[in-house]
């Protein structure tokens, strides 16, 4: 037996614990995107206010430290859907405000379609190719900080120009993420369905608003 070949019987329940950790994943976030879709559309209903950037950072922030602290018990999940459905309230008076203006409802439908074929195409490439994108990690490290804090410059200063450029770099770095963690999940960097699951969420929530923001622009809504 050649001792540097792995064994069979390894191969395969590598493979079925990858094959798991893709199922759970996925049946979470389909689970934790509904319930924000709704809690989005309850916020609509009842248009209730945008409650403002910091309660909004705090909330997302706390809730995504619970879920990472709670990850591996059966309150994890409770958690991820604080969390998901907090993001939901948050971005239905966005939503809300597009639905107000002059082919809102375009833009709106144009942002979502444009965001599931998106992760879509790019998480099917992921796992049928089974590359290695691990590489990445760095750079779209450094990229979200700097877009983040380039976002909060273009909201305290007021300046159109710079949000549109952190618009399009969150579509970017957002692809990138989703490529990016569904690469750790296929190669064993990540093993926790709960924290797999907030992060291909948070990816595809910025990838929507992103889209929204610069679409609603390119329609004559902003």
């Amino acid at each position: 037996m050649n001792p540097y070949q792995r064994p069979a019987v390894a191969t395969v329940g590598s493979a079925l614990t990858t094959n798991k950790l893709i199922r759970n994943t996925y049946t979470l976030l389909a689970m934790t995107l509904l319930f924000s879709a709704a809690t989005a559309g309850v916020s609509i209903k009842f248009n209730l206010p945008y409650p403002g950037l910091i309660i909004t950072l705090v909330g997302y922030f706390g809730l995504l430290f619970l879920t990472y602290k709670l990850r591996n018990s059966a309150w994890g999940l409770l958690s991820v859907f604080g969390l998901t459905g907090f993001m939901g309230v948050t971005l239905g008076p966005v939503i809300n405000t597009y639905l107000g203006l002059p082919n809102g409802g375009q833009t709106v439908m144009m942002a979502m379609g444009a965001t599931g074929a998106i992760f879509l195409g790019l998480s099917a490439y992921a796992l049928t190719s089974r590359r290695d994108f691990s590489f990445m990690g760095g750079f779209l490290f450094v990229g979200v900080l700097v877009a983040f804090l380039a976002g909060l410059g273009a909201i305290f200063f007021e300046l159109p120009t710079l949000a549109l450029a952190v618009s399009a770099m969150f579509v970017l770095l957002a692809s990138g993420l989703i490529l990016f963690e569904t690469s750790q999940i296929v190669h064993g960097g990540e093993t926790n369905y709960i924290l797999a699951t907030v992060s291909l969420y948070v990816s595809i929530y910025n990838l929507f608003a992103s889209l929204l923001h610069l679409l609603g622009i390119f329609n004559g809504n902003d």
